[in-house]
């Protein structure tokens, strides 16, 4: 085992319980390897997710994809920070892109695309998507963060038709 994997496996297993010892680790793996699309994945990580600095964590993910357009543990990370930065358009482009590459987890780029729906209120295109995650999941594990997503936008369906009916309602009675 190469040193850098050593630091590597130290980041992953302390993100994001330990955020000291995560970035420690990181750095020494960095400085053997800077062109680690691991490593500066979760950077990026780091960046989106604890310190909500999108721009930031677009550049490292952007970093890694130059590196090696292949690299699979970069895709469904940097689509949710394009998502949180409401970067939908540029979110779809890169969704368009991932679903071409061989290996890549379908099932999971499904679900980002039904988040960048639910995000722009398209919820009937969301639960689409939805389905086509479930064609393509081959991990049951996953099988609950789709149903999570699925259940969240039907919530979502739901709160929209009371909102309405509520407004029927009150232009019935005057």
């Amino acid at each position: 085992m190469k040193t850098i994997d050593k630091y590597l496996f130290q980041a992953l297993d302390n993100y994001p319980y330990s955020l000291e010892e995560t970035i420690e680790s990181l750095d020494y793996a960095f400085s053997y390897d800077n062109k680690n699309t691991m490593v500066l994945c979760l950077y990026g990580r780091i960046q989106a997710e604890q310190l909500l600095n999108y721009e930031e964590a677009k550049s490292y993910f952007q970093q890694a994809l130059a590196i090696n357009i292949h690299a699979l543990e970069v895709y469904p990370h940097y689509l949710q920070t394009l998502i949180l930065n409401e970067d939908y358009e540029e979110a779809q482009k890169l969704i368009d892109f991932a679903l071409t590459i061989k290996g890549i987890n379908k099932s999971d780029i499904y679900i980002k695309k039904a988040i960048i729906y639910e995000a722009q209120q398209e919820f009937k295109k969301g639960l689409k998507e939805i389905k086509n995650a479930k064609l393509h999941t081959l991990q049951f594990s996953f099988e609950c963060n789709i149903t999570d997503v699925e259940k969240r936008i039907e919530n979502k369906i739901d709160l929209l038709k009371k909102k309405k009916s509520k407004k029927d309602s009150k232009k019935k009675s005057k």
